[in-house]
């Protein structure tokens, strides 16, 4: 074996400890959100909605469209249950009467604050455990990879 194949191998052997690291992570990362969104009979795009929604208030469908890269039909279905379970307020756009804008309800806002607060402990047990150099590093990391996405 040359030098190259080795260093090969140990970089696929790197790679692919890398894929199982960001696999298992993500799971426990969404696993305590996933229990309170299953109580309600939610999922993981519910959360992803109420998230965006809760950072943008007011944003057009639209707007939310381009976001989270989905198409009108995949948001319909999702964005209309939260609609009705009064979680989401749709309200009209003062600068166009045909722009739709969604907002949190109250309850819409508590139970986002709820899923994303999770995620923040954890995240920020986590950076504090990893060292003062970690979350700089993984917010390059995860930047890098959105945006080939």
């Amino acid at each position: 074996m040359t030098d190259e194949s080795i260093s090969s191998a140990r970089q696929g052997v790197a790679l692919h400890s890398a894929i199982e690291q960001f696999y298992f992570g993500y799971r426990a990362f969404t696993r305590l959100p996933d229990r309170i969104l299953e109580q309600r009979g939610l999922g993981r795009v519910h959360h992803r909605i109420l998230y965006f929604i809760g950072r943008n208030p007011r944003i057009s469908i639209n707007v939310l469209l381009g976001m989270l890269r989905v198409s009108k039909q995949a948001l319909n279905a999702p964005l209309r249950q939260l609609v009705e379970m009064r979680l989401i307020a749709t309200v009209t756009a003062e600068h166009d009467r045909r722009v739709r804008q969604l907002t949190l309800t109250p309850d819409g806002a508590k139970l986002e604050s709820q899923l994303t607060g999770t995620q923040m402990k954890q995240l920020e047990a986590v950076f504090n455990q990893a060292g003062p150099n970690a979350e700089e590093g993984w917010h390059q990391v995860m930047l890098i990879l959105s945006e080939q996405g």
